[in-house]
């Protein structure tokens, strides 16, 4: 879904469990990758949303699963 919801290459996906958490659960990072992304390693520069564009990524993810957005 991210590939074609989002125009990515690739994906990272990154696992926490344990350490940090006050509740366990689940913690997963899915990060879009394109070639040259400058991405190294587990860490990346954290950024705010514009406004209303976490929403479009949301909903751009939501109709590629559900069938209703390009598929890749």
């Amino acid at each position: 879904a991210v590939k074609s919801a989002l125009g990515a290459q690739g994906s990272f996906v990154a696992m926490n469990n344990t350490v940090s958490q006050s509740v366990p659960h689940l913690h997963l990072h899915v990060v879009p990758r394109t070639k040259g992304d400058g991405l190294r390693g587990f860490f990346w520069p954290r950024t705010k949303y514009a406004a209303g564009e976490a929403a479009d990524v949301a909903g751009r993810l939501r109709a590629v699963l559900d069938g209703s957005g390009p598929a890749s």
